[in-house]
């Protein structure tokens, strides 16, 4: 029965094994540029951004000219009596009247105060703001890629160290099988077998799923069917090249949180400028043409009719409002007082998870090499303690727990190698280095 058991499992890992080779490979650069063409946040903030492009045009700050037209078209039915000084009253039934009224007005403010020109120095600010925006949504996406593609890598591997430790439990179990038929074993020995493969088994089968849930969230990241599977590459290769004053260089000029926050300084400066404007006068030239026809069977012109152009210039001084200039200009220097606070809290707070991640970086860059050599020395202890196994000079729970020793020692390997990957794709995030084409 355990024989069969055990083949039955050996032709499942076959069809596994011929699924994965017919499974899509899927590169690292693949499902970047996967990504980049399906990811929402990713079109979300290029649809915001050519908002902001739109809205960066002078009209929008009041440069241009405002020209309307107009066009009225009214009457009216009246009986009407009308009682002169001498003679008879003279009563009109029904009498109509007609107004037709066609013409356009022209306003431009060629004026006031400068606020204009800060307006529009506001909207090309929040035009930048919307480009480094986009560009933080593409560097967090492609960071977030990176991280799932890399866990699908760090799970593939770990389901190849599960499925290598039942291939040497069920070494050892024919092995415990053969000595009792033998009469050079136990039953125990067997048993005990048995149970460690149950558990080998197990643990795969766990790995496994975590690898399918892995698999589902790069699917999701990329914006396809989350039913799709592939297959990635075996290698967690790390770039060991990295730099910490390059990299806190390139945070201060690249980083998208400390553009913003400089941004958001400039356009509270602006802000003020504009609100400063309303201390001058405004000056508005004014123009229009209008054509006017009209009945009235019980006025004194019973037609009329006129056309012409209108001219002029407005200027308007605030001279007093009840103290709101004052008060509108102290908030917006409060503004640029906390459009500052924000910009020096947010270089600290980068230079903070830099530093944070690079010593995280450098710690597990370390320990990459130290489980390297721990899983070599692992591997050949196991391979000593199976030989040894072999020849029957080693109990059982010996193999056991050498077989355990390298395990552990490849998952630790794995595991180092994925959170050195991790720090430097964090780096890369804070130091807007992370290469969209890898």
């Amino acid at each position: 029965m355990m024989i069969k058991r055990i083949n039955i499992f050996v032709l499942l890992m076959g069809i596994f094994s011929f699924a994965t080779q017919a499974q899509e490979k899927l590169t690292l650069q693949e499902a970047i540029s996967i990504a980049m063409q399906n990811n929402y946040d990713i079109k979300i903030s290029k649809n915001n951004l050519s908002i902001a492009k739109n809205n960066a045009n002078i009209g929008n700050a009041g440069m241009l000219p405002n020209l309307t037209g107009t066009y009225s078209n009214g009457g009216s039915y009246q009986n009407t009596r009308q009682t002169p000084a001498t003679g008879p009253d003279r009563v009109i039934t029904g009498a109509k009247s007609t107004n037709n009224d066609i013409g356009a007005d022209l306003n431009w403010t060629i004026f006031d105060g400068f606020t204009m020109f800060a307006n529009y120095d506001r909207l090309k600010e929040l035009q930048k703001q919307g480009e480094v925006t986009s560009r933080l949504a593409i560097l967090t996406t492609v960071s977030d890629v990176i991280t799932a593609y890399y866990d699908v890598v760090r799970n593939q591997k770990l389901v190849i160290a599960a499925d290598s430790a039942i291939d040497i439990s069920v070494f050892r179990e024919n092995i415990a099988k053969t000595k009792l038929q033998l009469g050079r074993g136990s039953k125990l020995d067997v048993l005990t077998a048995q149970v460690d493969y149950n558990t080998d088994t197990s643990n795969y089968l766990q790995q496994k799923n975590a690898l399918q849930v892995a698999k589902v969230r790069l699917n999701q990241l990329m914006v396809r069917n989350v039913n799709l599977t592939f297959s990635v590459d075996n290698n967690i290769d790390i770039d060991q090249a990295l730099v910490y004053s390059q990299l806190a260089e390139l945070a201060g000029k690249q980083n998208p949180n400390v553009q913003n926050a400089f941004i958001n300084q400039k356009v509270a400066s602006l802000n003020l400028k504009a609100i400063k404007g309303a201390r001058y006068p405004v000056v508005s030239l004014n123009s229009g043409y209008s054509r006017t026809n009209s009945t009235s069977p019980t006025g004194f012109n019973q037609k009329f009719a006129a056309n012409g152009f209108t001219y002029g210039l407005t200027a308007s001084l605030n001279l007093f409002n009840g103290f709101l200039q004052r008060q509108n200009e102290r908030n917006a220097k409060i503004d640029i007082e906390n459009s500052t606070l924000n910009l020096d809290k947010t270089k600290l707070d980068v230079s903070t998870q830099l530093l944070t991640a690079y010593q995280n970086y450098s710690t597990y860059l370390d320990l990459v090499k130290l489980e390297q050599r721990n899983v070599d020395i692992a591997r050949e202890n196991l391979d000593i303690t199976l030989a040894k196994y072999r020849l029957g000079s080693i109990a059982p729970l010996e193999l056991r727990e050498a077989q355990r020793n390298s395990i552990d020692a490849q998952n630790r390997f794995i595991e180092m190698q994925y959170q050195a990957k991790l720090a430097e794709i964090t780096l890369k995030e804070i130091s807007g280095n992370i290469n969209l084409s890898n």
